[in-house]
């Protein structure tokens, strides 16, 4: 299932929420259990906000533990064999250097 994420930087936890349609406290867990791929940025007042690789971190784990039914500790083993991790730093570069240009101008 495609989910369209709109094109912005910075998301809310409630935007995100209603994005992948995963709970806010559900997010909060899988942020302390999946530290290692889900790392939202922490604002002055201590608001996250996620990017869209984050939000397409969450709909993998979502997938995995959801439709393909795997516990957590195997979300984690499958999140680190995927080659998920690759496509995501492409994607991190690509919208750093669309955060350089605008801050460049």
């Amino acid at each position: 299932m495609k989910v369209r994420i709109p094109n912005k930087l910075f998301f809310s936890i409630t935007e995100v929420s209603k994005i992948t349609k995963v709970p806010s406290h559900v997010l909060r867990y899988w942020e302390k259990e999946f530290k290692q791929f889900l790392k939202p940025v922490k604002s002055e007042t201590k608001r996250r906000r996620y990017q869209r690789k984050d939000i397409q971190i969450i709909l993998k784990i979502k997938e995995l533990l959801y439709r393909e039914k795997y516990s957590i500790a195997g979300a984690k083993k499958r999140l680190k064999q995927e080659t998920v991790l690759p496509d995501l730093i492409k994607e991190c570069k690509k919208e750093l250097r669309k955060i350089l240009r605008v801050l460049s101008k």
